[in-house]
C-alpha cells in the first residue's frame, strides 16, 4: 500500500481508468466480440487498458500542470 501512495495523481487516475477499460474489455470477451484466441484476448486488454490510462493520464497531468500554473499568476 506504501507503493500507491507514492505514486502521482495522475498515474491514480490512469491506474484507475486502465482497470475500467479491462473490465470493459473482459465484459466484452465475455460477450463474444474477441476471437476465443489467447493471443487475441491479451491483445484486447493490453490495447484497451494501456490506451485508457496514457489517455487518462495525459489529460490528468495536463490539469494539473493548468492548476499549477494559474496558482503561480
Amino acid at each position: 500500500m506504501n507503493h500507491l501512495k507514492a505514486l502521482s495523481g495522475p498515474v491514480k487516475i490512469g491506474l484507475v481508468a486502465g482497470s475500467v477499460a479491462i473490465l470493459l474489455a473482459l465484459f466484452g470477451i465475455v460477450k463474444g466480440a474477441v476471437p476465443a484466441n489467447p493471443l487475441s484476448i491479451l491483445m484486447a486488454l493490453a490495447i484497451s487498458g494501456v490506451s485508457w490510462f496514457v489517455v487518462a493520464w495525459a489529460i490528468a497531468t495536463a490539469a494539473r500542470d493548468v492548476e499549477e500554473d494559474m496558482a503561480e499568476m
